[in-house]
């Protein structure tokens, strides 16, 4: 009987993995390596959430900046710059992070898991079964789901990859009368051009002709015309995956987890899918903690992480719906009117309103548990906020109805003190 096992060894399952190790659980990891070889553009900001969750060895030779250009709405404009991450080279990065934090780890193919009360026995492809105490589910989209959760508009994206001719590497974004397209070449000459679309609308061709079908509709844009330099394409190559988005009804048990797109998967638009899957992994090593040594506390970690992750979904399915709406030279195309209307017409960022913050009690992530601590509840924030800098906000937010502000900030420290005051100013505060 394993302690832990993890399906899947992307960045989800990766950071899983050195989470758990960091809190002195025994992991074994079971992956299969990426069958097509992608290009990923992500910011600075996943960088940054990359490193922090130890994966430091990924990132080594992974990430190229580029300048990204975008074509919006008729409107034509450089965006700050973009990284492309090399998925091969990251992979094999993520394994040797793992291989350096002690996790054991073994390639082959999941072919079955029978899951019960008393455990998990996982079939892998050319191995031995495995018999696992807790199961983390990382597989991402390729993961089985678990009944009828709820789901964005049906959406393809098609990726072509070609070897082009070397030069400087960039990457573009740009949206079309039926979708939207996002291109990206690297030093090398490899080429890539990802078109995501309506399942219904687009009015495919058959997979015979897809091929030929996306060169047309890439031949006719202007944009990727003069980005791609109109060379020839060799050794031209399809790969279609969905990109719907889909939230899953249920993300956590007594002993098992689902964590990044296996959880919730998210519209590309949203933001980039290894961010998305970074902000529900994280917080997963501390939930299965807190179900293996703490089980009186199994409901309340189990709320926190179901209740984190359909918030994590929401918020990054109104930032694509708002991105949809600022196009607005198709409006009545079923791509963009079923896109810009969902997933609900919930304001992404309300306005802040100091006298409108409550106080509840609510799960929190502490000394790696899952614990119960006093929040503040924000407008943007329903799940509230605990600490500021170190400081908790709850009693800083009631005394402050009361008395001046002076007088409650007056312990302090020069930094927290101007963390504090300026996420008080956020929320409305008029000292």
């Amino acid at each position: 009987m394993t302690d832990i096992v993890i399906l899947g060894a992307g960045p989800a399952g990766a950071a899983v993995a050195l989470g758990l190790r960091r809190l002195g659980h025994r992991v074994t990891l079971i992956s299969e390596w990426r069958r097509f070889a992608a290009l990923e553009g992500v910011s600075v900001r996943v960088l940054d959430a990359l490193r922090s969750a130890g994966l430091r060895q990924a990132l080594t030779e992974a990430a190229l900046p580029s300048q990204r250009q975008v074509s919006w709405n008729g409107q034509h404009h450089a965006q700050n710059i973009e990284y492309l991450l090399d998925r091969p080279l990251f992979d094999r990065g993520l394994r040797e992070d793992l291989r350096l934090a002690g996790v054991e780890l073994i390639e082959g193919r999941v072919l079955r898991v029978q899951s019960s009360a008393n455990g998990h026995r996982i079939e892998i492809d050319g191995h031995e079964p495995l018999l696992a105490r807790f199961l983390v589910e990382a597989r991402g989209r390729q993961a089985p789901a678990i009944g009828k959760g709820l789901r964005g508009p049906e959406t393809v994206s098609l990726l072509n990859r070609w070897q082009g001719t070397p030069g400087s590497t960039a990457s573009a974004v740009e949206s079309l009368a039926d979708g939207w397209a996002w291109m990206a070449r690297r030093a090398d000459g490899q080429c890539y051009w990802q078109w995501t679309v309506d399942v219904a609308s687009a009015g495919l061709p058959g997979k015979a002709m897809l091929l030929d079908y996306c060169r047309q509709r890439r031949g006719e844009s202007a944009v990727a015309r003069g980005f791609f330099g109109g060379e020839p394409e060799l050794d031209l190559q399809l790969h279609a995956r969905s990109s719907t988005a889909i939230l899953n009804p249920q993300v956590c048990g007594d002993n098992w987890i689902r964590v990044g797109d296996a959880a919730m998967a998210v519209d590309p638009l949203s933001g980039n899918g290894i961010f998305q899957s970074l902000s529900s992994a994280l917080q997963a090593p501390t939930v299965i903690n807190t179900l293996l040594c703490k089980p009186e506390r199994t409901a309340l970690a189990r709320r926190f992480h179901q209740q984190r992750v359909e918030q994590l979904f929401l918020r990054f399915a109104r930032i694509g719906r708002d991105f949809y709406a600022d196009e607005q030279r198709w409006p009545d195309h079923p791509f963009w009117q079923a896109r810009r209307q969902w997933p609900d017409a919930e304001i992404a960022h309300a306005e802040a309103d100091f006298n409108a913050l409550r106080i509840e009690l609510a799960p929190v992530l502490r000394d790696g548990f899952v614990d119960e601590a006093e929040v503040v509840i924000t407008e943007d924030q329903p799940l509230g906020i605990w600490h500021v800098q170190g400081v908790e906000v709850a009693p800083l937010v009631r005394r402050l109805r009361t008395e001046p502000a002076g007088q409650v900030l007056a312990g302090l420290t020069v930094e927290q003190g101007r963390r504090v005051r300026g996420w008080l100013l956020a929320q409305g505060f008029k000292p």
